[in-house]
C-alpha cells in the first residue's frame, strides 16, 4: 500500500456500453436535486444543471454566449435535460467541453451527438466518448464570441482538462474544473501523484482571483467539514461551512466560488501555509498534499 492511500477503481471506469443501464438504474432511485440555476456574467450566462442526484451529485454547465446565442455544455451526463433546455431557450449548441473520461462526466456524449448534429466534442484523451477534438494545455478556441482556454491538470485522470472561459475582452472569467478542483477540495489521485496535484493547483491558482469556479460535484459541505479538521480555528472555513449548509438546506447549489475564496479555505490550495503543514506534520508542500489527500480519502463518505 502506498503511503498516500489505496489504489481505487473509480466509478468512471464503468464501460461505456454499460452507461445507459447504469444511468437508468440510478435515475430511477435518485433524489430531487436543485432546480437549474442561472449565473449571469459579463458576456455569458452559465446555467447549472444537477445530474445523477443523490448518487454522485454531479453538475453540468450550459455556457451561452449572449452576443451570438451559441452555447457549450460541460460534461452532459444527462443529455435529455440539456437538449430540452437548448430548445426552450432557442440557443445553438455547438460544443461539448468534456473535463475527463469518467462515465459520470463523458458518458452522455455519444447520446448527445445523436440528438444534436454537428457538435464539436472536446476532451483531453481518446477515452472520452464521441471525441472529435483532442485538446491540450494552452489550446484556445471560441464558442461564439467567448474565449475558451484549455488547462491540462493531470492527476485525477491523466487527460483531465479544465476550461477557462472569458468574455470577448477577457472580462468576468470562469473556470470549469471537473474533478480537479472542488469547492474546498480536490479530486482523488486515481492516475496521478501529490506532485501532479500541486502543479494543477498552481495552474488554477495563477488565474485571476475573481475567476468563478464551477466544479463537477456538490461535495462542498463534506469538503469544508474536512477543511475544519485541518484548520479548526479558521473563521473563513467556519463561515463558508455555515453558508454552504444553509444553501443545501434550501436545496440550492454552492457553486460557484472564486479562486480568491479557495485560497482562504481550501486545504489543497493551502499546502504552503504553515497551519496546513502543521496538521500534516511536514514542511514540504508535496508531502503535505499527499498526507491530506490520504486523510480525506478516509474522512467519512463523499468527496472524490
Amino acid at each position: 500500500m502506498s503511503r498516500f492511500g489505496r489504489i481505487l477503481i473509480p466509478l468512471g471506469h464503468v464501460a461505456r456500453s454499460n452507461f445507459a443501464g447504469v444511468q437508468a438504474r440510478w435515475a430511477s432511485t435518485s433524489s430531487i436535486g436543485p432546480e437549474p440555476t442561472n449565473v449571469a456574467q459579463a458576456d455569458m450566462n452559465v446555467s447549472i444543471f444537477p445530474a445523477l442526484w443523490g448518487k454522485l451529485d454531479n453538475y453540468m454547465y450550459l455556457i451561452v454566449d449572449e452576443a451570438t446565442k451559441e452555447a457549450a455544455i460541460v460534461d452532459p451526463v444527462e443529455p435529455d435535460k440539456i437538449v430540452a433546455a437548448v430548445k426552450k431557450e432557442g440557443i445553438k449548441l455547438t460544443t461539448v467541453l468534456t473535463t475527463h473520461h469518467h462515465w459520470d462526466h463523458s458518458g452522455g456524449n455519444e447520446q448527445l451527438t445523436k440528438m444534436v448534429s454537428g457538435l464539436t466534442v472536446c476532451g483531453g484523451d481518446d477515452r472520452v466518448g464521441a471525441l472529435t477534438k483532442q485538446v491540450g494545455h494552452g489550446d484556445e478556441f471560441k464558442v461564439g464570441a467567448l474565449n475558451v482556454k484549455c488547462l491540462h491538470t493531470p492527476c485525477h485522470t491523466t487527460g483531465h482538462i479544465c476550461y477557462y472561459v472569458t468574455g470577448q475582452d477577457g472580462q468576468d472569467p470562469a473556470v470549469f474544473t471537473g474533478d480537479t478542483l472542488f469547492i474546498a477540495g480536490c479530486g482523488r489521485f486515481f492516475e496521478g501523484t501529490p506532485d501532479n496535484m500541486c502543479k494543477a493547483m498552481e495552474i488554477l491558482g495563477s488565474l485571476p482571483h475573481n475567476t468563478k469556479v464551477y466544479c463537477g460535484h456538490e461535495y462542498t459541505v463534506n469538503n469544508l467539514k474536512y477543511a475544519e479538521k485541518v484548520e479548526p480555528d479558521s473563521q473563513a472555513i467556519q463561515q463558508k461551512l455555515a453558508w454552504a449548509q444553509s444553501q443545501r438546506d434550501k436545496n440550492l447549489p454552492t457553486v460557484p466560488s472564486t479562486i480568491a475564496e479557495e485560497f482562504t479555505f481550501n486545504p489543497f490550495m493551502r499546502v504552503k501555509e504553515s497551519s496546513v503543514q502543521k496538521h500534516a506534520g511536514t514542511t514540504d508542500p508535496i508531502a503535505t498534499m499527499g498526507f491530506i489527500r490520504n486523510e480525506k480519502d478516509n474522512f467519512k463518505l463523499g468527496g472524490r
